[in-house]
């Protein structure tokens, strides 16, 4: 299992501050921490709309705060979510934030997979993990999808010099271990998940918004703030 020491402790301290933490890396795109929870939201479901996938239930895997949990389940029609994270104050502000009842706030202590969600989400989680808890904390997820199940990984893109300018002026991610893309496919291969692609997002910030219709045509390239790996539980294990 692993262990949930080290983000506890540092996301503890910042549960409370945690939005205002997060606008003021934010500020330079000029939008909020809602719309890349909405954007991603509707990239992945545009995503499984092509795979025929229509998930029921999902694991929301480092929720932190809960602010984008809501949104994925309002977005993809989820009929249950269970969210988990390390950090009991996290926790505890997502409870006062969302009253909604499909969603079960567990902390990882206590959360034991079994095999039976649909879909597991996590974001901006992994950076967060130490390198050699990685494995650990794939594999929990992993053991939480049922098989067949469909894990979207979305990080913050490293080869992306805004990400980076932004990550240094939030509190909490200026000390994260980064992972590009091809150490995370690497990471999720490992773990016995079967890659389905890799897409970028998140490319013109707010001043450029009229560019946004192409980035669609460009998800592919690895130029967007943010990565999403869509990977699955093999269907015969």
């Amino acid at each position: 299992m692993i262990s949930s020491e080290r983000p506890r402790i540092g996301f503890d301290a910042h549960a409370a501050s945690y939005d205002a933490d997060l606008a003021r890396g934010l500020i330079v795109s000029g939008e909020s921490k809602d719309y890349f929870a909405r954007g991603r939201a509707v990239w992945l479901r545009a995503c499984l709309r092509r795979l025929g996938e229509s998930p029921r239930t999902a694991l929301d895997f480092g929720c932190g705060v809960g602010s984008a949990t809501l949104i994925l389940r309002e977005s993809l029609g989820l009929e249950r979510v269970i969210a988990t994270d390390a950090s009991r104050a996290s926790l505890h502000e997502a409870l006062r934030r969302c009253s909604d009842d499909a969603i079960r706030f567990v902390h990882l202590d206590d959360f034991r997979p079994d095999a039976s969600v649909d879909l597991a989400f996590c974001n901006g989680v992994f950076h967060h993990v130490p390198p050699d808890e990685r494995r650990s904390a794939l594999d929990l997820i992993y053991r939480s999808l049922r098989p067949g199940g469909l894990f979207a990984y979305w990080e913050n893109n490293p080869w992306n010099p805004g990400t980076r300018w932004v990550m240094s002026r939030i509190p909490f991610d200026r000390d994260a271990f980064t992972l590009t893309p091809r150490e995370s496919r690497r990471l999720i291969s490992a773990g016995g998940f079967e890659i389905v692609h890799t897409t970028y997002q998140f490319v013109f910030p707010r001043f450029l918004s009229r560019l946004r219709s192409v980035e669609r045509h460009a998800a592919r390239l690895p130029i967007g703030a943010q990565y999403q790996v869509l990977c699955r539980r093999p269907a015969w294990i």
